[in-house]
């Protein structure tokens, strides 16, 4: 009850004119800057965060939540229209959700992600606000063995799933890990893959590498295309979601929303595992799993929900331990901090006016959110009907923009260059872009766990094992890798079986030579569809 009687009070104060002004000022700050390539929420709060100081604290805090969930659903819609991620959790929106908007399907898309994100957000929010203190001490109770148990299960889980070919994917992730070396060994301070570039040393900003290999790889892969293909303008197709979409995105959406609080509370987690998480859980339990890689709603429905449930669960560890667990919680840190006011457990009795109508302006602007952009769809999706040269031209110039404000530095514009280049060759390769994403990701964070536990162990492999979560997700890991194996042994054992039919039962020799072919065929087809992966 003193729960509820003080989120009321948060509500008092976020509702008040002024306030909810700020509100709907920071959704729609947001969502602009969200959808242009490489610029996030977190630098439009770094940008803002200046402009602010003259207000009063909770004034600010309440337009810099609107700022992040409106970022959020801004990398959405750039990630579904232009195959361009905002935000580096965005990423695995672009898998499907282009598809849908190059198939005609692109307000449908929008709408699923709108309205997964109000549904997650909201619950995300609530959870954020009842199971606090709860998920917060679940989270201080995880050592580093369970925190690297988890980041190896969601590499190998995305990485054996994407792609035409399991080595495809695993290359595509070696990539991906390499890339995330770069820079200066934390522990030894040993500069590594640097190249005696000193810009190098600080590492790989993954913004860059994100809009390098999404936005230039995607521009250069149609620009090469764009004389032997004729020029297509994409449909808009219907402008909302019918039947069959709803039918098939509420349970993606509660999946989502699953994955993404408790992942985000995590002090050690964030919105990307999640989102991945998510898309793999939906590929596996849908009733089309033809569709994936092709638009499927589900991809779009499961990972929006989880990448905004994670929104809200972020803020927990962020106010609840002043730990903060991406770049937009961070740069909040900062402002609270420049207030003069230090989150932490302490947080809630020392500003808890402050803090719950934080709490109460989620909730507002989450609903802002819904009912700004949910009718706006079919006017985004018309985006997709500007011809390609110009639509281009200016992903190119929003992505050479967003990597050079990242640091201001022109090297940053090389970097931007290179990558790009591989983000082509893969496609042509036929790569999947989204496992390079995911080891540039996790790899640092990998790597920092898999020390902190051997530390604790004096070097025993023995300490990976050492918490009873940890064996439980090592044993999942295991099953996804060994699966494969014994499913292909089934399979070979499933002809024996039928050696006793009859010569003359023709349906039997056909399916089995039909049953080659169709493998010889699909790695062609798997091909294509690793090179339009991303």
């Amino acid at each position: 009850m003193d729960v509820w009687s003080s989120l009321m009070d948060g509500f008092a104060t976020a509702l008040t004119p002024m306030n909810f002004l700020y509100a709907v000022i920071g959704v729609l700050l947001g969502t602009a800057v969200g959808v242009l390539p490489g610029l996030g929420p977190a630098m439009t709060v770094a940008l803002l965060l200046p402009v602010t100081y003259a207000l009063e604290p909770t004034s600010a805090f309440i337009m810099f939540a609107g700022i992040y969930y409106g970022g959020m659903y801004g990398g959405s819609t750039t990630s579904i229209l232009l195959n361009t991620p905002g935000e580096s959790s965005s990423v695995v929106t672009a898998i499907e959700g282009n598809k849908m908007a190059k198939a005609g399907r692109a307000a449908q898309a929008l709408a699923t992600a709108a309205i997964g994100s109000f549904v997650a957000g909201t619950i995300g929010t609530a959870l954020l606000a009842v199971c606090a203190p709860v998920v917060v001490e679940f989270a201080v109770s995880l050592g580093a063995p369970s925190y690297f148990s988890i980041m190896v299960l969601a590499l190998l889980a995305v990485t054996a799933v994407l792609g035409s070919s399991r080595l495809r994917g695993f290359a595509s992730l070696g990539l991906g890990l390499a890339i995330g070396l770069v820079g200066l060994d934390v522990v030894t301070g040993q500069a590594r893959l640097t190249f005696g570039v000193p810009l190098l040393a600080d590492g790989l900003d993954i913004v860059v590498v994100a809009v390098a290999i999404f936005a230039v790889g995607e521009a250069l892969w149609v620009a090469a295309h764009l004389r032997r293909n004729p020029l297509q303008i994409i449909p808009v197709g219907r402008p909302w979601m019918g039947k069959q979409d709803w039918k098939r995105s509420w349970k993606p959406w509660l999946r989502g929303t699953a994955y993404g609080f408790p992942f985000g509370a995590l002090p050690a987690g964030g919105a990307e595992i999640p989102t991945f998480l998510s898309y793999v859980t939906e590929k596996r339990l849908s009733k089309h799993p033809e569709e994936f890689g092709k638009g499927a709603i589900e991809g779009v429905a499961g990972p929006e929900a989880a990448n905004n449930a994670a929104a809200a669960g972020t803020l927990t560890p962020m106010l609840a331990l002043g730990l903060p667990t991406n770049a937009t919680a961070a740069v909040m840190l900062a402002a609270f901090t420049s207030y003069g006011i230090q989150p932490g457990p302490q947080l809630f009795s020392s500003q808890g006016p402050l803090v719950w109508a934080l709490i109460a302006s989620l909730f507002i602007g989450n609903l802002l959110l819904l009912l700004i952009n949910l009718p706006l769809a079919p006017m985004w999706a018309k985006l997709l009907q500007i011809p390609r040269p110009y639509l281009y031209a200016g992903i190119l110039f929003f992505a050479t923009l967003g990597a050079y404000s990242v640091n201001l530095q022109a090297f940053d514009l090389v970097l931007l260059l290179a990558l790009g280049a591989l983000g082509f060759m893969m496609r042509r390769f036929g790569l999947p872009v989204l496992p390079l994403i995911l080891g540039v990701i996790l790899g640092p964070r990998i790597e920092k766990q898999l020390r902190q536990t051997l530390q604790l162990s004096a070097g025993d492999p023995a300490g990976l094992f050492s918490e009873p979560i940890a064996v439980v997700i090592y044993i999942i890991v295991a099953i996804i890798l060994v699966w494969p194996f014994i499913f292909k042994l089934i399979r070979r054992n499933r002809p024996a079986s039928t050696t006793a039919i009859p010569a003359n039962s023709g349906a039997t020799v056909p399916r089995e030579a039909g049953g080659s072919v169709s493998h010889g065929s699909h790695r062609a087809d798997g091909m294509a569809d690793g090179e339009g992966d991303g």
